[in-house]
């Protein structure tokens, strides 16, 4: 059966061409999403044997396919297994993205991977060219497997005893996808409360340390792990992959350091822990901001400082083709790169002897300013519809425009207009700003190159 569905998307829709392959991408999350909102609109799906409409339905399988955790019904509470089953589902296709999926059952099927495939595939992963694509999904998939595996054993050992054998697996499980996938869904409602995500694990190192482990690896990007697989030596590693790994580490210290003293006297998130458990805390905050999802304190207790710099970390979010969201941490380098050659007053952008080239420089330039008119509007929008302070509007407005997940508290009280704003904004970030332009907003290029004469404005 599964052969004949792949065989039948490739001939139908890859082969045939009848759309882009960016523009398939965008309309496959958005049949994803359809089918999983039918599917949990279903009673079977609800733990109260009654269906609990559509409207939930399509926020949750948003969220799960766009991988970001924000809900409008507690997980455990709300779903059944089966429920929890098509949310667990969703997230695993929505962080490998679906393509990735037909990808491996050819790999199953020992079908061949023609060049529109390799082309979606470029796509669903935001790569930059075909070179090695192929390897990269491969690896991807294998990987996934290995360390999502890896994060369910380790989290069995304290779930298993909490919950029992059964119930402990399952757990286990359903949060080793969530993490790697940076999804943010959790089960812990039945245990210590509506929307409590990881609170009750505040003090457990095992439990806290896997579960950012997870995500930080699936931040990383497909790419990175093909790259330092097969270099295995910090010298041979690519420019790009040096970058993700640096970058990376010096948001994770330095946003460990800035929780740490922000809310370290704030009794209502870090105040009241010992030292040891300030830093863990500290640095799962950091963590979890880099668009997964999970919660071990109060965001909405936080202080206004700490909310500001939470909207910038999960609008940076994690890196190029992995399951993470956001605009990304190689797009803000190359925008800080923009705003130092101009600066030194220079036209080209260039680093340790190279130039950057300029049509990655405005597609840097344009993802952002995309995002940030989104996440301005968005937020305008949210504390004006249901008249919420700005703040916090703007922090759930960032958390589903990267994908996170977080919350300050207002997500279910929300209106229907200010959660369908929020659906919209979670298929954006996803998709992906730039790729969604790209497949709906942008036209053919001109066959005529014209050049046109230039004009002098005043800047500034």
């Amino acid at each position: 059966m599964y052969e004949r569905i792949a065989r039948f998307i490739q001939d139908h829709f890859i082969r045939g061409r009848r759309l882009n392959p960016t523009r398939l991408v965008a309309m496959s999350f958005g049949l994803i999403i359809l089918i999983g909102a039918l599917l949990l609109t279903l009673p079977i799906a609800a733990r109260s044997g009654e269906s609990a409409g559509f409207f939930t339905g399509l926020f949750t399988a948003t969220s799960a396919t766009c991988v970001t955790g924000l809900v409008v019904a507690d997980t455990w509470l709300t779903w059944s297994p089966f429920g929890q089953a098509v949310i667990l589902l969703l997230i695993q296709l929505g962080g490998l993205g679906f393509m990735t999926v037909i990808t491996l059952i050819s790999f199953l099927f020992h079908r061949r991977i023609g060049l529109s495939e390799r082309l979606i595939m470029v796509s669903t992963l935001n790569l930059n060219d075909l070179d090695g694509v192929v390897r990269v999904v491969r690896r991807a998939l294998a990987g996934t497997a290995v360390l999502e595996t890896a994060g369910a054993v380790l989290m069995a050992t304290r779930l298993v005893p909490r919950f029992g054998l059964l119930r402990g697996i399952w757990h286990a499980v359903f949060h080793s996808v969530s993490s790697f996938c940076n999804a943010g869904f959790d089960l812990m409602g039945g245990e210590t409360g509506p929307y409590s995500s990881l609170s009750a694990f505040h003090d457990d190192p095992v439990m806290l340390l896997t579960t950012a482990g997870l995500i930080i690896v699936g931040g990383l990007g497909f790419f990175v792990w093909e790259d330092v697989a097969r270099k295995r030596s910090w010298r041979k590693l690519t420019l790009y992959t040096k970058l993700v790994l640096c970058l990376t580490g010096l948001l994770l210290a330095g946003g460990t350091v800035f929780f740490l003293l922000a809310e370290g006297g704030n009794p209502d998130t870090l105040g009241g822990m010992p030292l040891g458990e300030k830093w863990l805390n500290a640095f799962f905050q950091s963590t979890t901001l880099r668009t997964a999802g999970f919660n071990v304190i109060d965001q909405g207790a936080m202080r206004d400082n700490s909310m500001v710099m939470s909207c910038i970390l999960m609008l940076i979010g994690g890196s190029s083709g992995s399951t993470a969201g956001g605009i990304k941490t190689v797009t803000v380098w190359v925008l800080f790169m923009v705003l130092l050659t101009g600066l030194r007053g220079r036209e080209s952008i260039t680093f340790r002897g190279r130039t950057l080239p300029a049509r990655r420089a405005m597609n840097a330039v344009n993802l952002f300013l995309m995002v940030l008119l989104l996440f301005v509007g968005g937020a305008m929008l949210i504390s004006l519809a249901d008249g919420v302070p700005f703040l916090h509007a703007a922090f759930e407005t960032a958390s589903a425009l990267g994908t996170v997940g977080l919350t300050a508290g207002i997500t279910a009280s929300l209106s229907r207009v200010s959660q369908a704003l929020l659906i919209l904004l979670m298929y954006t970030g996803r998709v992906g700003v730039l790729s969604f332009s790209i497949a709906f907003l942008m036209r053919r290029k001109d066959a005529l190159h014209i050049k046109y004469p230039e004009f002098n404005i005043m800047i500034g």
